[in-house]
């Protein structure tokens, strides 16, 4: 036969302390891409560390935006010197890795571009639904071909 424990939780008078919250991926990948876009220098403190957003950095480096990023313990800084829409083309595939996010933002971001440019993911990514974005696209005429 098992005792029975009682366990009497009390309101706490006061707590102290800090917290630090790791840098949110949707909010990184936007500001990133907003600050490629934007003309001068742009920086973000707090810049998300995952995969997904440094896929993002990488496909804007190689559409001629340049960057550069600090590490401060486990924050990360990452300041962008934007191009003011003048995008490069870029000479190979843009690699989204496995970012939904990166694929899609950036689709919509290259429709708008005067040079062609394919954008890849891996095989997880490439089996994610993606006629939510590249239907509109296609019926404006912002791209010729979806594969």
């Amino acid at each position: 036969m098992s005792e029975k424990t009682t366990v009497i939780i009390q309101s706490a008078k006061n707590i102290e302390g800090g917290i630090r919250l790791p840098g949110d991926k949707s909010i990184s990948h936007r500001y990133a891409m907003l600050g490629a876009l934007a003309e001068g220098t742009t920086r973000l403190d707090n810049f998300s560390t995952g995969k997904d957003c440094a896929s993002t950095l990488e496909c804007m480096r190689q559409l001629g935006c340049h960057w550069e990023t600090t590490r401060k313990g486990e924050t990360l800084s990452v300041e962008i010197h934007g191009t003011g829409m003048n995008l490069s083309a870029p000479t190979n595939e843009l690699d989204c890795g496995n970012s939904g996010s990166t694929i899609r933002m950036m689709s919509g971001i290259l429709a708008g571009q005067s040079f062609d440019s394919e954008l890849m993911g891996d095989e997880s990514l490439s089996r994610r639904p993606m006629a939510r974005v590249m239907k509109p696209l296609s019926e404006n005429g912002g791209i010729d071909h979806c594969g």
